[in-house]
């Protein structure tokens, strides 16, 4: 099996209206490449007030900034043009390349009427190849995510990119990474085979699960393991949902600033210079 290599507890911290837990970057794990950054916001309840409250426009260069929706619904707006709500079960997968700005909050109507959101947003880098390739953005909706049940059916996986356990999830990638979304019962004491990537790991949103018979993973902590073996061991301590993650390591010099992220401080100047310059186009929210 695949031995441990580091459990994080979440830094908590606010990103607009929502209240985040940060697994990834923390001070024992600055980055897992090829992910650089975690945050899981909620579950968080809006009262109905009528105020509409959003994370304003801003920009991001050299990474794919993901967002998977386990609870209520996402409005995304950016500078491609695009607008599209995500709903529970559903993700977008934004190509930041050369340059984009957009715009994500709970859809108005959630704020006015009151509801609950959690998402995750999970920051993916680009190859010094890929970063300044031109901006896209994938809408992906639960019922085009395939599903696979896993450990006798106790955990339930929703692939979103990648190939797991014979599934291929829709979303395109730059390199080879896995991501799915998953839910597991009180039932789940098994072995998971684990993709082949080097690197490895899973983040609990809610619930407890134990890894290899030994370690405790709990809500807002990440376990990412060693590349040795092909496999790991999971049985639930308390019900609950995760996320699954897989990648090839670009093994890269990273730079980064803010919503940039790229290979040399001369590239971090000149994206904050286009972003300055309009060079990445302009969203008014």
């Amino acid at each position: 099996m695949r031995s441990v290599r580091i459990i994080t507890s979440s830094l908590l911290t606010g990103v607009g209206p929502l209240r985040v837990a940060q697994p990834l970057p923390v001070h024992a794990l600055r980055n897992l490449d090829p992910f650089i950054l975690l945050h899981h916001a909620g579950p968080q309840k809006f009262d109905p007030t009528g105020d509409i409250q959003r994370i304003d426009p801003h920009p991001h260069r050299g990474f794919e900034p993901v967002t998977f929706v386990y609870r209520g619904s996402v409005h995304h707006k950016d500078s491609l043009g695009n607008s599209g709500v995500i709903n529970a079960g559903g993700v977008q997968w934004i190509t930041s390349g050369a340059g984009i700005i957009h715009s994500e909050g709970p859809i108005a109507e959630l704020q006015r009427a009151g509801g609950e959101i959690e998402l995750i947003q999970l920051w993916v880098n680009l190859p010094a190849r890929d970063k300044m390739c031109t901006p896209s953005y994938q809408e992906l909706h639960k019922e085009q995510l395939p599903t696979v049940d896993a450990c006798n059916g106790a955990l339930t996986l929703s692939v979103v990119s990648g190939d797991l356990l014979g599934v291929t999830g829709p979303a395109t990638t730059h390199t080879p990474v896995v991501t799915a979304m998953g839910t597991f019962t009180s039932e789940l004491s098994a072995e998971l085979p684990t993709p082949t990537l080097e690197t490895f790991a899973i983040y609990v949103l809610n619930g407890s699960l134990i890894v290899n018979e030994e370690h405790r993973v709990q809500r807002h902590q990440l376990v990412a393991f060693n590349n040795d073996g092909t496999s790991i061991r999971l049985r639930c301590e308390e019900p609950g949902d995760l996320l699954l993650l897989a990648g090839a390591p670009l093994a890269e010099p990273i730079a980064q600033y803010g919503p940039f992220v790229m290979n040399t401080e001369e590239e971090l100047h000149q994206a904050v210079s286009d972003y300055r310059e309009g060079k990445m186009g302009s969203l008014l929210d």
